[in-house]
């Protein structure tokens, strides 16, 4: 294990993990009582019907998880020298152009992948990422439905949890050459440049899945080798990022621009955009090399 001096002075790396265990099966919880339209635990409100309105469930599940998530990471380190940053909290606390004064940030996305949560896919998320001078050191990543905790810790090692604590490792695939390569893609954020740049990297295969998270973990899982983000009229956020980047690196892999340039947090621009490549990492620079190429033809100009 890490030692605590990866963490903010008086937080000890097992108890952080322990009351981020409790916090994400208890986000869970909220999550799929919401997806069921069931009654929520820990006081939240009875999820609406969909004859109430199509988004009303969804704006009480997100709103639950974070206060449940900020209720309780205040409530067990109250002193602890972090800020807390949320999807939810981010036009309140966040100004364009500037950067939070924060060492080490929390950055919390309640629920990835919406649309999917609302479709009842079942291919949702929670993100919670600990970030340091605008990199991830800590991310954990929850799939309710799939009952999995991914734990990422940079640098150390990275881990699969069930509900009983019980572990199982990462399992990247063996596949290395790019024409044998799987990459998981978005089911709904695709456009023509997408579809030219997956057809130029000449890869072995692909599969739709909703939440960057749940993305990641079929990486993880060894199902999948890469995911592909290219930016357009919008562009993925920190808090869509950060946590399933940290347990992508933890576990040995990498997550990058087109042109191996790291991703930064908390700049003052939350928007991670350009061409970001995930990977198992065994053919990363292949990888990057050809998607740059490929994305100087297709879009001029482009920074990717």
């Amino acid at each position: 294990m890490p030692s605590s001096a990866a963490l903010p002075s008086g937080v000890s790396m097992d108890a952080l993990l322990q009351q981020l265990r409790t916090l994400s099966w208890g986000a869970a919880d909220i999550l799929r009582a919401y997806a069921r339209a069931e009654q929520p635990p820990h006081g939240f409100p009875k999820a609406l019907s969909v004859d109430d309105g199509g988004e009303g469930p969804v704006s009480a599940a997100d709103l639950a998880v974070n206060q449940w998530l900020l209720d309780g990471l205040k409530g067990a380190f109250p002193n602890a020298g972090w800020t807390l940053l949320s999807e939810e909290t981010a036009k309140e606390q966040l100004t364009e152009g500037q950067p939070l004064p924060a060492e080490w940030l929390w950055i919390l996305d309640p629920l990835d992948g919406t649309k999917d949560f609302l479709q009842g896919t079942g291919e949702y998320a929670v993100h919670l990422a600990l970030v340091k001078g605008k990199r991830p050191v800590l991310g954990v990543v929850l799939l309710p439905e799939a009952d999995e905790l991914w734990i990422g810790l940079v640098g150390e090692s990275a881990w699969c949890e069930d509900r009983q604590g019980q572990r199982s490792p990462v399992r990247f695939s063996e596949r290395h050459d790019l024409s044998d390569l799987i990459l998981v893609a978005s089911r709904s954020h695709r456009d023509n440049r997408l579809e030219q740049l997956i057809a130029a990297l000449q890869l072995g295969g692909s599969k739709a899945v909703g939440s960057v998270g749940c993305k990641v973990a079929t990486i993880l899982r060894g199902e999948t080798d890469l995911y592909v983000s290219l930016s357009g009229r919008s562009a993925p956020k920190d808090w869509d990022m950060a946590a399933p980047e940290a347990v992508l690196l933890a576990a040995g892999g990498r997550f990058t621009h087109a042109d191996q340039a790291e991703l930064l947090y908390n700049t003052g621009d939350v928007r991670q955009a350009g061409c970001l490549i995930a990977s198992h990492g065994k053919a990363h620079a292949a990888l990057t090399d050809r998607a740059t190429r490929a994305m100087a033809e297709i879009d001029p100009g482009f920074a990717v």
